[in-house]
Parts: structure tokens; C-alpha cells; sequence
């Protein structure tokens, strides 16, 4: 079998569902949390009110705040593999706003935009993460991530979206739904690239990556590296692939990034030789 008859297999395995879970709750409070040199944000809730169970939305090492602490928000950037020159990038979700501090500092040439539903997020992520001010290149926006997706004068504008959506209990992606995807599909370019992170179980994975489906032309996802994090990539137009350039590419995304790449790659490489 091709490479690209394995791809678009993948399309046709599930069914995807079409409900999302609703924004419209009130907002949680925020916090943060250190330890070794990390800190971390947390939402509190009724059921998480304090960092021993509340999950970590998003961490950053006090000595190296522009780099990407975690290895699964790491993963989030496998895109990079197969585009080094995005014009405009797109986080849904800002976390602790590692992926939009990152993007930010490393591709001067690109438009930077975070969508941040909770206002309490945004101005933690400024006063403790070191998220810098609004400018020219980067834009902030308190609004809802299905909001902005839906919006038809960004069809066909993006070049990367990320996405990255909780609450407190973080037990699923906040937007699950095929009309989800499909919106975010609509904006990106022909050669666009969504990546998402799966924080839930077997069956919201399956119903997330089976929406994903739906929507693009191909969708894969990188095997967990912790804690049930699965970061899922699906391409509008599915991409020529050579593992040797992966390699070579990854290679520099190490020394240049200190991104753990060519772990993606041999992920990749795995997803296309499964039966």
C-alpha cells in the first residue's frame, strides 16, 4: 500500500458525531502553582479547587520562559515539520500561552493570533507567563473559539491552527463536533494544517479524531508521550512525505528549537506501518 492510500484510509475508519459541549459557562478563576523551577496554571472549579487535583493547563520553566516545557505541547508543533514558513498562525486556547510565546519568537515573518475565551486566562498568561503586549504580528482576542473559526473572511487565511481547548475538568476537548472542524478547515489555506490535543478517553478521542476525518483529507496522530496526552495532525491536502527529509528536518528542529522532532517523526513513521 502507498503512502498516500495509507492516508487516506484513515479518512473512511469512523463515523464522526456532530455535538460540542457549550462555552457559555462562567468563566473559572485561575492559578498558578511552582515547583522546581516550573509554573504551571490551573483552572479551579467546585471539583478542582486547589493545584493537588486541579489539572495543569499549561507550564513554563522559570529559566527558559520561551521555550515549550511540556512534551505533548511540544508535539502540538509537528506541523513544522512539513511548513517552516507559516504567514498566520492560530491558537484556539491559550493555556499558559507556551504555543503562542513560541510561534511568536520564532517565526518573526508570521501573524500571531490567540483565541481565549476566559479573560482571567489572558491576564494570568500577561502578568505570570510573560505573554508579551498586543502589536503589529500578535493578537489576543477574548471571544469564543467556534466564534472565530466560523467567520468567513478568514477562509482560507490560516496556515497553521492549533488547538488546545478545556475547562477546569478537563475531561474532553471543549469543541468536539464536526461542524467544529469543519469550520477550522474552511480557514485554513490548501496546504494548511490543524493540530489538536486529545486529553480524554478512548471514546471522545475516536469521536474527535472520527469529526477530524470528516473534514480533511487526512488525519494521524503521534502515539501519547504522557498523562493521555494524544496530539492528533490532519492535513486539508494530503502531503507528500519523504522520512528521509522528516529526518533531515527534524534533525534542525532539535538543534534550532530544542523540540524533541525526531521522536515525531519515528511516531509518524509507526502510525504508517500499523496493520
Amino acid at each position: 500500500m502507498s503512502l498516500l492510500d495509507k492516508l487516506s484510509k484513515s479518512k473512511s475508519k469512523a463515523k464522526a458525531g456532530v455535538g460540542s459541549k457549550s462555552s457559555a459557562e462562567q468563566h473559572p478563576d485561575v492559578f498558578v502553582s511552582e515547583f522546581r523551577g516550573v509554573r504551571s496554571l490551573h483552572l479551579a472549579s467546585e471539583v478542582n479547587s486547589d493545584t493537588s487535583v486541579a489539572p495543569i493547563q499549561g507550564s513554563m520553566r522559570l529559566a527558559v520562559p520561551d521555550q515549550i516545557e511540556l512534551e505533548y505541547v511540544q508535539q502540538m508543533c509537528v506541523w513544522m515539520l512539513f511548513n517552516m514558513l507559516p504567514k498566520h498562525i492560530v491558537q484556539l486556547g491559550l493555556g499558559a500561552a507556551s504555543l503562542t510565546k513560541f510561534c511568536y519568537r520564532s517565526f518573526p515573518d508570521a501573524k500571531v493570533t490567540a483565541v481565549e475565551l476566559n479573560p482571567k486566562v489572558i491576564a494570568m498568561c500577561r502578568e505570570q507567563f510573560r505573554l508579551p503586549e498586543d502589536d503589529e504580528r500578535l493578537r489576543v482576542l477574548e471571544m469564543d473559539a467556534f466564534d472565530f473559526v466560523r467567520q468567513t473572511k478568514l477562509h482560507g487565511k490560516l496556515d497553521v491552527i492549533q488547538v488546545d481547548l478545556y475547562d477546569a475538568e478537563a475531561e474532553g476537548p471543549v469543541l468536539d463536533s464536526t461542524e467544529f472542524y469543519q469550520a477550522c478547515a474552511d480557514c485554513l489555506t490548501e496546504t494548511g494544517m490543524l493540530t489538536v490535543n486529545l486529553f480524554a478517553n478512548d471514546k471522545q478521542r475516536e469521536k474527535n479524531i472520527a469529526a477530524m476525518q470528516a473534514c480533511f483529507d487526512v488525519v494521524v496522530w503521534l502515539p501519547e508521550v504522557h498523562d493521555a496526552n494524544v496530539v492528533a495532525i490532519a492535513f486539508k491536502t494530503a502531503p507528500e512525505v519523504d522520512f528521509d527529509v522528516l529526518y533531515q528536518r527534524a534533525a534542525i528542529l532539535r538543534v534550532n528549537y530544542k523540540l524533541q522532532a525526531p521522536i515525531w517523526v519515528n511516531g509518524l513513521k509507526e502510525w504508517m506501518l500499523r496493520d
